[in-house]
Order: structure tokens, then sequence, then C-alpha cells
């Protein structure tokens, strides 16, 4: 069977940042064992994509179009969406191929697979969560496909959503076949964010109040082995010349001892690369920072997310004020940049909270001036996602009702401290940029 695996439009333009899609690379490699013939096409490379779309259907005439919706919208504060140009993509597959056969699947797709498919009738099959195992099995009987984990069909005119397990093992894990979609094609494409992500665990065992990671991926940590990971970076090295990656995982630093394993495996090997990843404060120490520098590590990326302790206690980061300063204060040895990500407007926004929040950024320059390494603070509202506590405070507070379309961004933001996310950047962007220009405040 010919299948045609879309990367449908998953930022803004051509001009943002744009990762390689590891997930259909992923998937087209598994289809291939299974027998299948694959092509690839990602949307978000193309100046005109929709155009190479329609080229790709016309060339191929696959008998199935596997189409990824990877982000709902852009994040960071935007009203912008991803909705619209993903109905465009599924309407055009069928407008040009009726015949041939829509399943769709993709992160942004498992958070609103029945509203997605009920609003497109032309989507025949949907996959919710992992789908190395499913989509494989779908192929063999589209008629009569049997139980598959996260399934998503319809009968009697309603669609039905199986249940979900994430049972995928990395023993039977695949490296992704970068030939079928050249790395070249994304080399040197962004100026911030690494575009090659590489793989070493799943699932997140962490209750952020915000967050559908444990949704997506479950809560158990399924990791790599790590002399693995680093066979993969070492040939990614080797055959398309890449040094820079970023670790996909929702914490790269847990459980304890899995990337120090990796990062022992890259010095052993002496392999020259760098990585970044998103890492837990409270794990670090000076031993296990020293030795993420030394393997390469180019970027501490932090998301605490709250200012102070009754905002971490609300977002559920079961961590500590102390526990971001302790991070600050050993990664600002390093010269490696750092990075931190927190969220403004929490519930339960306070004038005292927010003097906390300036007397943190406070901290956190005074700490990382001497070697001026805070490369910068990100701050952001807590998009409201479907089945997460943030979800759940909004409603009880009336933020949101049952006519709220969450499919759509939706940020908690209550009205009275609704601009104190630009109070906020103005008083740390100040102190970034004197930072950088050797000034006092």
């Amino acid at each position: 069977m010919k299948v045609l695996l879309v990367q449908t439009p998953s930022v803004e333009s051509i001009n943002s940042e744009r990762v390689y899609p590891i997930g259909i690379v992923t998937l087209g490699t598994h289809l291939i064992q299974a027998g299948h013939r694959v092509v690839l096409l990602d949307m978000n490379l193309e100046a005109d994509a929709y155009g190479a779309l329609k080229n790709k259907l016309l060339t191929e005439q696959p008998d199935v179009v596997g189409l990824s919706l990877r982000n709902i919208d852009p994040l960071a504060n935007k009203t912008s969406s991803l909705i619209p140009p993903f109905i465009i993509t599924v309407r055009m597959v069928h407008t040009i191929l009726p015949n041939t056969l829509i399943i769709v699947g993709g992160t942004g797709f498992s958070l609103f697979p029945k509203r997605i498919m009920q609003e497109l009738p032309e989507i025949r099959y949907g996959i919710k969560g992992e789908a190395e195992y499913g989509f494989p099995k779908l192929l063999k009987d589209l008629e009569q496909p049997g139980e598959i984990p996260g399934l998503c069909y319809r009968e009697k005119g309603q669609v039905v959503v199986s249940p979900v397990v994430s049972d995928f093992t990395f023993e039977d894990y695949l490296v992704p076949n970068r030939d079928l979609l050249p790395p070249d094609l994304y080399r040197g494409i962004n100026d911030y964010v690494p575009a090659f992500g590489i793989e070493t665990k799943r699932g997140c065992p962490l209750n952020c109040a915000y967050c559908v990671y444990p949704q997506l991926q479950g809560k158990s940590m399924r990791c790599r082995k790590p002399a693995e990971v680093v066979d993969e970076m070492e040939m990614l090295q080797a055959r398309y010349g890449l040094r820079d990656f970023h670790f996909n995982d929702p914490v790269v630093n847990l459980p304890v001892g899995h990337l120090e394993e990796i990062c022992e495996e890259i010095l052993r090997r002496k392999l020259q690369v760098t990585w970044t990843g998103f890492f837990r404060e409270n794990v670090l120490d000076l031993e296990k920072v020293k030795l993420y520098e030394k393997s390469g590590c180019s970027c501490f990326s932090f998301s605490p997310d709250g200012f102070c302790q009754a905002s971490l206690n609300v977002l559920q980061k079961n961590l500590k004020v102390s526990d971001i300063i302790k991070a600050a204060e050993l990664t600002a040895k390093t010269e490696v940049v750092v990075i931190y990500h927190f969220m403004t407007n929490v519930p339960g926004e306070n004038t005292e909270t927010i003097e906390r929040s300036k007397a943190l950024i406070d901290q956190l320059y005074a700490i990382h001036t001497p070697k001026r390494n805070l490369g910068a603070i990100v701050l952001n509202n807590i998009r409201i996602m479907p089945g997460t506590p943030i979800e759940a405070i909004a409603r009880s507070q009336g933020e949101i009702d049952a006519d709220t379309d969450l499919l759509y961004p939706v940020y908690y933001n209550p009205k009275k401290y609704a601009t104190l996310r630009y109070a906020l950047e103005t008083y740390h962007m100040t102190k970034n940029v004197f930072m950088w220009q050797k000034m006092e405040v």
C-alpha cells in the first residue's frame, strides 16, 4: 500500500522556528518495515504549502494519506490558530483524491480527536496517542481493523474513541530513517532552536496543573538505553553532518541517572556534539551540571513556571523557590546559556505575589550577571488545555464556561491582572538589556 504522510502546518509562517518532524519520520520507518511504500511531505518547509501538497497528491496518487496535526496553535500568548490550515489541508486532500482514505494523528489531534472528526467528516480514521503499533495494524484491514488502542472511528453517526494504552516499548524502537526526509532540508533554518530532535524517553510522572504530557505519553517513564541514544547521535553526525540536537523529553534529567549515562557515553566516544533540553531544577547538583556542560549542553532550559511559592503550589510544580535559586547558582558558574520560563497571572495572583515575582527576577539577574549567561526569561499566560487542573480552576472561577471552545486559543488571564505579563516583561527586559550593555539599572 502506498502511504503519503504529511506534516500539516505547525508554525505560523515559513519564517518561524521549525523542527524536523521526527514523528512522521518515525512512523514512516515503521510502515516501511511493515511492507508499505511511504512518501513524506512537511508543509512547513514550503513557500506554497498547499501548492506543494497538491503536486504531491497528484504525483504520488497514494492509497492512504496520513495527516499529522502536531500543534493546535503556536502558544506563546498568541491568539492565532493552526486549526484553519489543518481543515483546509483535509479538504484539499479529499477534493483532489476523493477515494483516498484520510487518517489523522499527532499530539494536537490527540487532544481533541472527537471534536475534530465530528467537524471533518472527510477523515476516515484517527489515532489518538502513539501510532507505531496502531497505524500498521490499521492498514492490514481498513474495513475491519479490530481493536486498536486509541483508534478513532465512526459508528452509527457517532465518533468513537478507543481507550489509549501507552504501550510502545523502546525494545521495538526503530531509528527514524532520515532519508525519508533529508536533513539537509532543515540545515540552518532556525536562529535559536535546534531543528533536530532525539528521543530518549517517553512519559512524565509530574503533575503540573496546565500540562498535557501525562495525557499524551502516560505517567510511566519509558527510557531508551543510553548507548543506543548516542549510537543515533553518532550515526547522524557521520551520515548527515549533524551536531546540534534537542532532547525531546518532557524533562531531560529525569529519571536521575539516565541523562548522566548518555553524557558519559558521549564523552567516552569523544563525540563532538551540542545538545539542549528542559531540566528539572530540584535534582541538579554541581557534579551533574559540570558533566552536562562538558558533554556538550549548549542551553539549560528551565520551566519552573511559578515566580513564588504560592504560584508554584497552585501550578502543582512540587518545587520550592530555593530549588530555582539553587539551579541558577549552579548553572551561572558555566559558560552555557540559561533560559527560564514562567507563567504570569496564575490563579491567586495578588500584589504580594507580583512583588515576589520582581524579587525573583532581581535574584536571577544578580546571580547570572557576573558571567552574563542569562539568555532570556520567557513569560507566558497559561493556555487552558482540556482535562487539566487549570481547566477545572478556570471553570470554577467562571473564566470559562460550557460554551468556551478550547480547540482555539484560550488563556487563563483574569481581568484584574490581565496586563501583568507586559509589566513583568518590561521589568526583566530592562535588566536584560542593561546586563548585556554592562550598565547599572
